[in-house]
């Protein structure tokens, strides 16, 4: 009976005493880290910035401006040096020389990269080049020395009422519909939201399809949708976090960058260690800050999953058509295709590290999916961290013959002059579109499927809706099931790694109850010895 005591109380100093002290021990920490600078933040951005120029007042601003060149000729006359700044960019030339694994120096951009969106701007530069910095790049011809043809009102109007009209290569309206250059120069600054948004919001041909986490929702959102542009939280700009240095933008959009050079990082604010919890803190060695505090984009408005231009072409009553779903998306149009939209969409989740490949018109088809492009990246590689993306499936015309994508004419200002969104014929899009960009095409055409990688970077949620551990450590359901070559406890399955924790409990196991043994031996010694 005695021994059975001696057990008994020592399991229970043992489950009571030692077992929550070891816990707290291993948590203790946790209660004395920094809470990073996030007050700091607040403060900073809180504190709306006034600027110290009236343009209002300039006598060279005073005249009535007859067409937008007039306007960048007034702007250079004081800012003489920033026409050059801005035509070493990506903004101005849509490309950039970087250097790619296997490819060697290359000169890509969204100039001379195919999409599986609208395939892509050869051909077509007068209905995509609306979103150009530029004024009437409309084909081949356009000069990209010339300064006059800079835009500097679409980034610096801050009115909100200018507009770049459709089909003139970025040039805006003229005539009556001209905009109100006298107005607009007057009140020009800093880029606001809208400026940014006007091209990026409405990438791919509308609102919100191309990047699942930039629409026109931003502009008056609350915290829910975004904390860092809601208009009852910091309502920050664009420019804060990516901001320009002689107008070398922060920030790489990976569908048509390469390089891990001068990206936007959350660290470039936050501290490195902004959790309380020490355990959150390390999991940022390999896992992005976005990937727990984006849980999903697409909050607002829907965003296009899939594009599928196979069934484009289709005619009834003689005249192309569209059919709406019952919230009103386009679900088809002869123009386009069949799409699939998706709102408040859960990520996938890739190892990055900073460098991508693209799909190039010139390169053979070897597989039945092509990567339109390809996020490098793996749990050894130091610089690689999981990260959240949208993946936009789609279904693209290929040369059956030559094995390589094809650039379609898409746009025309009238029927009947081969674009396809006007004529609805392949045949003859697909011809004109190879022809322009100079590649041989042999008539012969089928559909690839195709994927693109987008990283998801914006739509950041609020701390108490960032993901939860349990999303990503379970066996069933995790977000991060996908993710290749890591171990995740409560997630990944290896049968070692496993049949070792499974020892290591049973010896723990062991050496407690030895342990117990052992005392329990030695305290009825001492009671039989007396």
């Amino acid at each position: 009976m005695e021994i059975f005591e001696s057990f008994k109380k020592t399991f229970l100093f043992i489950f009571i005493v030692i077992f929550p002290l070891t816990i707290i021990t291993l948590g203790f920490s946790n209660f004395f880290e920094k809470e990073g600078n996030l007050g700091e933040l607040k403060e900073k951005y809180s504190r709306k910035k006034i600027s110290s120029v009236d343009h209002s007042k300039f006598e060279i601003l005073q005249k009535d401006f007859k067409d937008p060149h007039e306007v960048t000729e007034a702007c250079l006359s004081c800012h003489t040096e920033r026409g050059k700044e801005l035509m070493s960019t990506a903004h101005w030339n849509w490309e950039r020389e970087e250097y790619i694994e296997g490819r060697g120096i290359t000169y890509l951009g969204k100039k001379n990269l195919i999409n599986n969106f609208c395939t892509g701007i050869m051909t077509n530069e007068r209905s995509c080049n609306k979103c150009h910095a530029g004024l009437g790049w409309t084909d081949k011809s356009f000069d990209f020395n010339n300064q006059l043809n800079i835009d500097c009102l679409v980034c610096h109007d801050k009115t909100g009422t200018y507009e770049k009209a459709t089909g003139m290569g970025g040039h805006p309206p003229v005539g009556e519909d001209a905009p109100d250059y006298k107005n607009i120069v007057a009140n020009v600054g800093r880029p606001m939201k809208h400026n940014c948004g006007y091209c990026h919001f409405n990438g791919g041909g509308g609102n919100n399809v191309k990047h699942g986490d930039l629409e026109t929702a931003l502009l008056n959102c609350d915290r829910n949708v975004d904390v860092h542009m809601a208009k009852d939280g910091l309502d920050m700009n664009c420019v804060d976090c990516h901001p320009a240095e002689n107008h070398q933008i922060k920030g790489k959009y990976y569908a048509v960058s390469s390089s891990n050079k001068n990206r936007a990082y959350c660290t470039d604010c936050h501290n490195p260690a902004p959790h309380k919890q020490q355990i959150l803190n390390e999991h940022t060695i390999k896992v992005d800050c976005r990937t727990c505090h984006i849980p999903h984009y697409a909050k607002v408005n829907p965003t296009k999953l899939y594009w599928d231009w196979s069934t484009a072409g289709a005619i009834k009553d003689g005249e192309g058509y569209s059919v709406t779903d019952s919230l009103g998306r386009e679900v088809y149009t002869s123009k386009k295709g069949t799409f699939i939209w998706g709102t408040n969409v859960q990520p996938e989740y890739v190892w990055f590290n900073g460098t991508a490949d693209h799909f190039l018109i010139t390169d053979k088809i070897e597989t039945d999916t092509i990567n339109i492009n390809t996020l490098f990246g793996s749990y050894v590689d130091p610089n690689s961290k999981i990260i959240p993306i949208k993946i936009h499936k789609g279904k693209q015309p290929y040369d059956l013959k030559y094995k390589t994508l094809l650039q379609a004419k898409l746009w025309a200002p009238e029927k009947g002059e081969g674009a396809f969104w006007m004529d609805l014929n392949w045949d003859i899009a697909l011809k004109l579109g190879m022809e322009y960009v100079g590649l041989p095409f042999s008539g012969q055409y089928g559909f690839i499927n195709t994927r693109a990688y987008l990283p998801v970077s914006h739509m950041v949620s609020k701390s108490e809706d960032a993901v939860s551990c349990k999303e990503c450590h379970n066996r069933k359901n995790s977000r991060l099931k996908n993710v290749p070559g890591v171990y995740i406890p409560a997630t990944s399955y290896n049968k070692n790694i496993n049949m070792a924790g499974t020892a290591l409990m049973l010896l723990s196991l062991l050496g407690v109850l030895g342990h117990a043994a052992l005392r329990i031996r030695a305290s009825y010694k001492k009671k039989t010895s007396i």
